[in-house]
């Protein structure tokens, strides 16, 4: 078997079988085919005799003498293709005969179906489109190595048609969004990546120069600031898909590199919010997944975990949800009492660190007991008024602001929030968050509130959690083609 021989024997073969197709005349990297349609299409519209025109990748071969059967698989899937020497002639058939697994070539024939009932072509003429050099993954069909499945994530695509299946949904996901909030009257816009002081969150960002202007520049944290300002220059509703980084750790959630959506409507506010993110994640479930119950499998298949997005879902208060696990009382004690059950109690010595506020010792009791348990679609609301800066301090419990975290999976998918207009507050909350650090103010978003923005409401979404939650996977670097590596060594 060819996978048996050392890597490098097997390259300088694949290169001997090209240099004899180019003294034939051939030079597949300069043929040029075009199918007349995809395998599954191929497939789905069969008709005894039919001429089709398919092009994909060499899956599998077989042998039989003076015959042959081949596996062609391009995205859509495979169909197999039957060679026979009396009807390509020696020449053609010795070229077929020497093609090898993970050759790309088109195949042009009739349809039929074989004596064991599978759709096949019988082969009239095939061009070679490209000569793999080295050849496909030891296990084709299924890569398991995860290190390879991250590095060379075409490996991947290759040998895994479910890992294929599960970013071919994901675009699914993201037209879907698009189609459900350009349906409802929001703009689509795009905003700068560079900003000269990284603004909407609190992270570590990434620094760059710019040669030209000799200063600094900032990969963005978040889109949040720039869209605002478009409500300011009259836009009502506008959203944006991109890319935000953030230089932090990786794990199973994070990755530096992650795609956000942030939709801002004028006149609305956290509760409109809600509305949307209900509407929105089950608009996208219904219309690529046909179903609003989601259910999550081990790797031998096995449902380990039912997600029902019927709507409506639960809302609960953060304060509330603290309670249940730190006690009915854990914010009627002293700050210090607080830092000593979370430490003593809770056993969360390891997750405080030694400067953290009050809040951030809350905190830590929510992101580490309580989150992961809301597996169920959950609205979380009215969080301390220190950890979202940009929303509006809520009436009732002015400790609090109108904000609400939509956790499903165990894990924040959307958090959204009632937005800050009042130009002086917002200075002021800011100012707090700096540590009195003036450079780290964003002054033209604040210039650009004091020109008047009208009450709002704002949210975003990590599309990665979200493909997450609805694609079954359980690690982020599942659902980004290619996830940050640590280099080579």
């Amino acid at each position: 078997m060819e996978q048996q021989q050392p890597l490098d024997a097997l390259i300088e073969q694949r290169k001997a079988k090209l240099a004899a197709l180019r003294a034939r005349g051939i030079d597949p990297f300069k043929n040029k085919f075009t199918p007349s349609e995809s395998c599954a299409a191929a497939r789905a519209h069969y008709v005894e005799g039919r001429e089709v025109a398919v092009a994909g990748r060499i899956t599998a071969h077989r042998d039989m003498g003076r015959s042959m059967f081949i596996d062609v698989r391009d995205q859509s899937g495979r169909i197999q293709v039957y060679a026979q020497k009396n009807v390509l002639g020696d020449e053609q058939f010795e070229i077929f005969s020497q093609l090898d697994l993970g050759d790309i070539i088109g195949v042009r024939g009739t349809l039929f179906t074989t004596k064991t009932g599978e759709i096949s072509i019988k082969l009239a003429g095939f061009t070679v489109l490209a000569k793999a050099l080295r050849p496909p993954p030891a296990k084709w069909h299924g890569l398991e190595d995860t290190e390879i499945r991250y590095r060379q994530r075409y490996l991947d695509l290759m040998a895994n048609p479910d890992i294929r299946d599960v970013f071919l949904l994901r675009s699914e996901i993201i037209r879907e969004i698009r189609n459900f909030l350009n349906r409802r009257g929001f703009v689509e816009v795009e905003t700068p990546m560079m900003q000269a002081i990284p603004g909407g969150a609190a992270a570590q960002p990434f620094v760059t120069h710019h040669n030209a202007l000799g200063c600094n520049f900032y990969l963005r944290i978040a889109l949040e600031l720039y869209l605002k300002r478009l409500l300011v220059g009259g836009f009502e509703k506008v959203y944006e898909i991109g890319r935000n980084f953030r230089n932090e750790g990786l794990s199973r959630k994070h990755n530096p590199e992650f795609t956000m959506l942030e939709a801002y409507e004028a006149y609305g506010d956290y509760e409109s919010m809600m509305e949307l993110v209900q509407g929105l994640i089950c608009h996208v479930a219904e219309s690529v997944l046909d179903t609003l119950v989601i259910e999550h499998k081990n790797a031998e298949g096995k449902v380990v975990r039912t997600i029902d997005l019927n709507p409506p879902w639960r809302r609960v208060k953060y304060k509330d949800l603290v309670r249940e696990v730190a006690g009915a009382d854990w914010f009627d004690v002293t700050p210090a009492e607080r830092r000593r059950r979370a430490i003593e109690d809770l056993k969360l010595g390891g997750d405080i660190a030694a400067g953290y506020e009050d809040f951030e010792v809350t905190g830590a009791v929510f992101e580490k007991l309580v989150e992961p348990t809301l597996i169920q679609p959950t609205f979380v609301t009215h969080l301390p008024k220190e950890l979202v800066p940009l929303a509006k301090v809520s009436e009732e419990d002015p400790s609090t602001v109108e904000v609400f975290e939509c956790c499903i999976n165990g894990q924040e998918i959307a958090p959204a929030y009632t937005e800050q207009n009042d130009p002086i507050e917002q200075r002021e909350r800011l100012e707090h968050q700096a540590g009195g650090e003036q450079q780290k103010l964003d002054e033209d978003f604040l210039v650009a509130l004091e020109h008047g923005m009208p009450p709002a409401g704002g949210m975003g979404m990590g599309i990665d959690r979200l493909c997450m939650m609805l694609l079954g996977q359980e690690s982020i670097r599942d659902v980004i083609l290619f996830p940050q590596m640590r280099p080579k060594q």
